[in-house]
């Protein structure tokens, strides 16, 4: 009886043993991310652009990568900017703007891919925490909204606008693994896509449970003339406007002189 409960005991012990290795093992798991370039440069013809974005997985489970377990969503988020969405009415017959909400900073662009559709990897309360996928965005108005009641409906027309205009956007099999560790994820920069700092974000998944985060940060700066005209117009609008208005009038009085009839 007493050999009985002694091989009892180092069994168990065995198991216990191999279940905090197994524990081990899972916490050991790393995802490296790189991008070929920090800066993207925007010139007066960009029209849109793909951001290759690769990356590895490191101490991976070979069963559970064998049968699909591991999950990537990759994200790239604009510079934060406060927003104004307006409603327009009809009043007697004139269309003007007859609402407003502003909201608080947010992501001027967002482009996201994943391996799956993000509904497939996690559940909508760790997508929502996370701030991953385009409806969860936190869109959070500012100021005096009244009863909150058309909150919805202005948060719901900013997303809207967002999306028809292609400053956000999702690809739901832009991730793909390219051998057993390595993957590259597609991400698509709009003509439209804001100058300033984002921020690239990439999550793994492990049988749809989070087990980790890493972020880069990417510029995007114009160039040339572009530039110069953004930065003055930025940095000195008196001047930038007194400008516009010489060039204008110089326009006009080009145009008289071409097309003047004698």
């Amino acid at each position: 009886m007493r050999l009985a409960g002694r091989i009892y005991d180092l069994l168990l012990a065995s198991l216990v043993l191999a279940v905090a290795c197994a524990g081990a093992s899972a916490a050991n798991e790393r995802l490296d991310i790189g991008i070929s370039t920090n800066e993207i440069a925007i010139t007066s013809d960009f029209a849109g652009a793909d951001l290759i974005v690769f990356g590895a997985l490191d101490n991976a489970d070979p069963l559970l990568l064998q049968l699909g377990q591991y999950d990537i969503i990759v994200a790239l988020e604009g510079p934060a900017k406060e927003t104004i969405v307006r409603k327009k009415d009809r009043v007697f017959g004139i269309w003007i703007n007859r609402y407003a909400m502003r909201f608080e900073p947010a992501p001027a662009s967002y482009s996201l891919s994943s391996t799956l559709p993000i509904n497939r990897i996690t559940q909508q309360i760790e997508l929502s925490g996370r701030t991953i996928g385009i409806e969860h965005i936190h869109l959070t108005p500012s100021g005096n909204v009244g009863d909150g009641s058309r909150v919805p409906e202005f948060k719901d027309a900013l997303l809207r606008l967002r999306v028809e205009s292609g400053i956000y956007q999702s690809e739901p099999v832009g991730v793909e693994f390219v051998s057993s560790s390595l993957f590259r994820a597609t991400l698509r920069l709009p003509a439209n896509i804001p100058v300033g700092e984002h921020k690239l974000r990439a999550f793994l998944f492990k049988s749809n449970e989070f087990a980790m985060e890493r972020d880069l940060r990417l510029r995007v700066v114009k160039t040339g003339v572009e530039q110069f005209i953004f930065e003055l117009a930025h940095q000195q609008a008196f001047l930038y406007g007194l400008l516009a208005v010489a060039l204008a009038m110089l326009t006009g009085w080009l145009g008289s002189v071409v097309f003047r009839k004698d």
